[in-house]
This record gives structure tokens, C-alpha cells and sequence, in this order.
């Protein structure tokens, strides 16, 4: 396990001008490849505390411009990561500040639907927002150097958020297991 503490910072005004000053870098290279950028996790969430690092999914209807994609991205410092065993979705790793995670995301793709869910949930209810919240600084108090249990910690409770919105037990089921594909791969959304 790769050790790095967990930082849980209160919400900041600042998340979402960082998101749109790097959707504005993505969108000048990008726009005419893509459906759209989305500013997901924890830092999209007004009020939410949070690890201070942008979620991005870079939107798009299939794969078939993704080399395209992937080589304006490399231009930009990007490296392409696989999907560190999320299907439809391929992470990029780069340079550009601030601190964010980069997804190519497949419009159908249930991670992208995961990611706008518990955004959108959360975002119209904030008292499970400040409880989410909550959760994330004891998890991070309690696990400080160890993202596999902070991840693996909140699975139910973002679960139970994606049950309340009507997502089925198949899907459930699906990001379920993605986040344990995510808790070993040292990361998470959120």
C-alpha cells in the first residue's frame, strides 16, 4: 500500500474557479472532440469539505476519437494511466495546477453516471452533504495514511446516496466493485 496522508479541507470558493480555469485549457484543445467537461467529487459540491483536489470527466459519445484525445493530452504534459480497472473510464495523469484528477469518460459509462449522481444528489440536499462531509474528516482522522480504509469506509454511505436516487442493485453492485478496483489503485473520486 502506498502511504500518503489524507487531507480533508472545508469548502473553498476557489474549487470551482480552478475547475472552470482548467475546463476553459481543456475545452480551447478539446471542444470539438468531446460532449462535454463535468466538475465532479467532493470539491463540486458547494459546502462540501473535501480532499482540495479537482474531479474532471471529460465527456464522450464513444471511443472512436479517443486516440485523438489522448495525443492532445499528451501535447498538454498528459499521461495516459488505463482505467486503472474502471471500464469506461481512462485516467490521465499531468502537470497542469491546481492539484486535479483527469478522467476520459464514456457518456454511457456507469462511473460517469456514479460521479453525477452523488454530485447532483448532493448538491440538492445539503444536509447529506454536511453529514458526507463529516464522515470524510473522521474517516481521515481515524485512517490518516491509509486510502484503502478512508475509501473502502465510505463505500455505504455513498451507496445508500446512489440507492435514494433509483439506481438498481446491478449498478450498485457494478460501483461497488469499482470503488474496490479504485481502493486498489490508491485513489478515489469524492
Amino acid at each position: 500500500m502506498k502511504n500518503r496522508t489524507i487531507t480533508i479541507e472545508a469548502y473553498s470558493e476557489q474549487w470551482p474557479l480552478a475547475f472552470r480555469e482548467l475546463q476553459a485549457i481543456f475545452n480551447q484543445h478539446l471542444e470539438h472532440l468531446i460532449s462535454s467537461i463535468e466538475h465532479v467529487g467532493s470539491t463540486a459540491v458547494p459546502g462540501l469539505a473535501a480532499k482540495p483536489i479537482i474531479d474532471i470527466d471529460i465527456i464522450i459519445k464513444d471511443k472512436s476519437r479517443f486516440e485523438e484525445i489522448t495525443a492532445i493530452l499528451k501535447t498538454l504534459g498528459y499521461t495516459h494511466e488505463g482505467d486503472r480497472g474502471i471500464p469506461g473510464r481512462e485516467a490521465f495523469s499531468g502537470p497542469l495546477q491546481p492539484k486535479h484528477h483527469l478522467y476520459v469518460c464514456l457518456e454511457d459509462s456507469i462511473s460517469l453516471k456514479n460521479h453525477l449522481l452523488l454530485r447532483n444528489y448532493l448538491r440538492s440536499h445539503p444536509e447529506k452533504a454536511r453529514e458526507y462531509g463529516e464522515l470524510k474528516k473522521q474517516l481521515a482522522e481515524k485512517y490518516p495514511d491509509n486510502i484503502d480504509l478512508y475509501v473502502e469506509n465510505k463505500t455505504a454511505f455513498i451507496t445508500d446516496i446512489l440507492k435514494e436516487t433509483g439506481l438498481d442493485a446491478d449498478k450498485l453492485q457494478d460501483i461497488t466493485t469499482q470503488n474496490k478496483a479504485l481502493k486498489k489503485q490508491h485513489g478515489s473520486i469524492s
